[in-house]
């Protein structure tokens, strides 16, 4: 039943010396504070490293060449090659776990000004690409659609271009699509315009890059059938990781690199890189909670000192209430309830300004003018979970920083406590 009397009795209890009782809720208040904001900072780091790779397919590897470190075959050390397009069909049919095989090409560099429309021009990183790839990095289309089958199987002057490229190139509000660029030399007709969706910039970011047809890109700059990059995914509930050793092994053998070569054949695994990142957040979250919690206990041992103090200078008032027949429960639960008041408006401030704190953060990132592909940490906020266990933990920790003190209190004969002076 709620009893009235009993609480403002405890809330003049609280009140009646302010500065001590604010400065002891100040430590519990800074430690609630404190994990907020130390949790949901780590939470928008982890949001914006995830933002980046949202459309990337995680269970990827990319495989690129190198120079050779072992003769083998009668090929001398330190030989020169090249991946080939055969090497595609040939990995589909060896490795059946394999979903995706995916050919990449560069050419042509950032030099200067190696696109031109009209009298605007400027440098972009040339890429060649198949369909496949956007299962692989998926970017958004803004016009026109993505490279498809019959660009590469006939060798199209097709191009999608980047947004950025787009801006650089084009009037603000005009449309794109089937409007002529010359890129080194050769003139071809934008089918697109994409933003990238990640932050995986292989030679370079997708907003500033010109995409060609792989197949063309071969003809237009006299590279046959080579490949520079094999980007690979694995099939649902496989890991790629499991395939990378068989992969490499097919390649080596189709252009005679010797097995026992550690450098010819390089590779870049972005599932075992997804995993590191989530094992990197798991243990920052594990220290923010150790940090915070052991702040918020120190708080705690505050309140609890400071109701030390207050039993010792509330003898007789305790003396008197046991002489005229209060319980020990309505003495322990007296001094239980003032701890857990005090610590609960303590912590439900700390809890509410470190939201607050959060929330201002997070509008500010959010009106800047980088969008949410460029920035590495969006959106730091705490789960309702967290809010939850924090809540949980205040209540828990109030009642047992008034329990050392109540159980003081209990010990206090009140003959003895009406003797104290």
């Amino acid at each position: 039943m709620f009893d009235l009397d009993r609480w403002q009795e405890i809330w003049e209890t609280i009140t009646k010396n302010k500065m001590r009782s604010a400065l002891t809720a100040f430590g519990v208040f800074w430690g609630i504070f404190m994990l907020v904001v130390m949790y949901g900072s780590g939470n928008g780091l982890k949001n914006g490293v995830m933002n980046g790779i949202q459309s990337v397919a995680t269970n990827s590897v990319f495989y690129w060449t190198n120079n050779t470190t072992e003769p083998y075959k009668g090929f001398r050390k330190g030989r020169s090659w090249s991946m080939r397009s055969n090497d595609i069909e040939i990995i589909k049919s060896k490795v059946p776990e394999v979903e995706v095989v995916s050919p990449m090409l560069f050419g042509g560099g950032r030099t200067p000004k190696n696109t031109i429309r009209g009298e605007k021009s400027g440098s972009y990183n040339i890429k060649g690409l198949n369909p496949d790839y956007v299962r692989i990095d998926k970017p958004e289309i803004v016009f026109g659609r993505y490279i498809n089958e019959i660009d590469i199987q006939q060798r199209r002057k097709a191009v999608v271009i980047g947004y950025k490229v787009y801006e650089d190139l084009y009037a603000i509000g005009e449309k794109p699509i089937g409007t002529t660029i010359k890129v080194n030399g050769i003139y071809y007709t934008v089918i697109g315009v994409v933003k990238g969706n990640s932050h995986m910039n292989i030679n370079g970011p997708v907003d500033q890059s010109v995409m060609l047809p792989y197949t063309t890109m071969q003809v237009a700059y006299n590279m046959g059938d080579r490949v520079h990059v094999l980007a690979i995914t694995s099939k649902p509930n496989v890991n790629v990781s499991s395939l990378e050793d068989k992969i490499k092994g097919i390649i080596k053998k189709e252009h005679d690199i010797s097995p026992t070569d550690p450098e010819a054949v390089s590779g870049f695994n972005l599932e075992r890189q997804f995993k590191m990142f989530a094992n990197l957040f798991l243990g920052i979250h594990a220290l923010i909670l150790i940090v915070g919690l052991g702040t918020l206990f120190a708080g705690i041992v505050g309140v609890s000192n400071i109701m030390m103090v207050t039993i010792r200078e509330r003898t007789q008032e305790i003396g008197i209430r046991r002489a005229l027949g209060a319980t020990p429960m309505n003495i322990l639960s007296q001094i239980m309830m003032e701890s857990l008041v005090l610590t609960l408006i303590a912590g439900i401030a700390g809890l509410s300004f470190g939201v607050f704190i959060l929330n201002m953060v997070d509008k500010a990132l959010t009106s800047g003018n980088a969008s949410s592909d460029d920035v590495f940490f969006m959106n730091p906020q705490i789960s309702l979970d967290l809010a939850i266990f924090a809540m949980i933990i205040l209540i828990g920790a109030g009642l047992l920083a008034g329990m050392v003190p109540a159980r003081k209190a209990l010990r206090i004969k009140a003959i003895d406590a009406l003797r104290d002076e």
